[in-house]
């Protein structure tokens, strides 16, 4: 069975985490199960009474302590009371105010490599620009707590003018690392940055492209909100009737290349002919054996990646009307790979352009095609 993602989301106190959770609800598949593992500090968990009247499928607290600290034995416990109760699709875990996300993350990858049974999609700090704090340490300390951190939230900066968010941007710049940030739309951020792809969404053919379309736009955004991220859809399309491969020498060049301060999801559903290893060298024991052609599901994010084998179909035949191989008596087109890249703002041209050039998400042996959209 593949491993649950875990999302861990943190920040100090106020900052708006959990409206940057609820947020996120809507824009999942009404069939998705998430399940809130939360840390307060306190006898009552205000928050997590309100989280749970939000269609999430299951609620755990640690109570009383910091998750990080004198809590982090427990952690084990409760997401296994998760995975047993609830049997989620994705695990967010929302720590106190004042948790740093390192032991955490640390944690986390233990008991994936123990248990097999979770894997850490994501580490998310929001920041309160209205009233920030806690980024005036820039010592080594600062700065290895921040390594595992994947995205920086910019929130509430509507309420502040330029200057105030540029100087809360530019105190994290001195922390001399690259990680990527966005900002919220009054607490709202796309799930296709917050979230990678698992098996859940897959099944969602919308939920690849992370809700997007060149026809249908993303809910209730606007212009504004929109222009934080870019967004490309890439389908490479095969011609004939035997099954082809994506060729993984070439993707993984790819994936190794994209710098995470550009980049900061790709996620794809991709057909292989011997298992694809995930960043850290592991292979996905359920994998197809050599030769033959399965499904993986790829998840890139912030210079990692994971890969999971899956059953996950992909669409039986993409709009070929542009491509001039589409005439009569034509071979049959498959589709081999469907990914989406999430990008900076003002980077989706220079990648489409480094894509279409070739070399990057090819076929293996000849042919096939590659169809770059930007959809948003």
């Amino acid at each position: 069975m593949a491993p649950i993602p875990i999302t861990i989301v943190t920040g100090f106190l106020g900052s708006g985490k959990t409206t940057l959770i609820l947020n996120l609800i809507p824009q999942l598949p009404h069939t998705y199960k998430l399940a809130l593992l939360k840390n307060e500090f306190g006898d009552v968990a205000i928050d997590s009474q309100l989280a749970a009247s939000a269609a999430i499928s299951g609620v755990q607290e640690l109570l009383n302590g910091c998750i990080c600290c004198n809590l982090v034995g427990q952690l084990g416990d409760a997401l296994e009371t998760l995975r047993k109760d609830v049997a989620p699709d994705r695990i967010i875990i929302e720590t106190s105010g004042s948790a740093f996300p390192a032991t955490l993350a640390m944690e986390v990858n233990r008991l994936g490599r123990e248990t097999g049974n979770y894997v850490l999609d994501g580490v998310v700090v929001v920041i309160d620009v209205e009233n920030w704090k806690g980024y005036e340490d820039t010592s080594y300390t600062a700065k290895m707590q921040q390594k595992y951190t994947d995205l920086i939230v910019f929130n509430k900066w509507e309420l502040v003018g330029e200057r105030k968010y540029e100087d809360c941007l530019d105190r994290v710049g001195d922390l001399e690392l690259q990680i990527a940030n966005v900002k919220s739309d009054k607490g709202r951020v796309d799930q296709s940055v917050l979230l990678g792809l698992d098996s859940a969404l897959a099944k969602d053919g919308d939920s690849i492209h992370g809700g997007y379309s060149k026809d249908k736009q993303p809910h209730d955004h606007s212009a504004d909100h929109q222009s934080e991220v870019e967004v490309l859809s890439v389908n490479l399309v095969s011609e004939g009737d035997t099954p082809k491969s994506v060729n993984l020498d070439s993707l993984e060049t790819f994936l190794l290349s994209a710098p995470k301060d550009e980049v900061y999801r790709i996620k794809a559903v991709v057909s292989a002919s011997h298992p694809l290893a995930s960043s850290n060298g592991d292979i996905d024991e359920s994998a197809s054996p050599t030769g033959d052609i399965g499904r993986y599901i790829l998840n890139w994010a912030f210079g990692r990646w994971t890969v999971m084998y899956s059953n996950t179909s992909l669409p039986a035949s993409v709009d070929v009307a542009s491509s001039p191989t589409d005439t009569a008596g034509s071979p049959k087109h498959e589709t081999i790979l469907r990914m989406t890249i999430v990008l900076a703002r003002g980077e989706a041209a220079k990648w489409r352009s480094r894509i279409e050039k070739g070399g990057m998400i090819e076929q293996e042996g000849e042919g096939g095609f590659l169809l770059v959209d930007r959809i948003v």
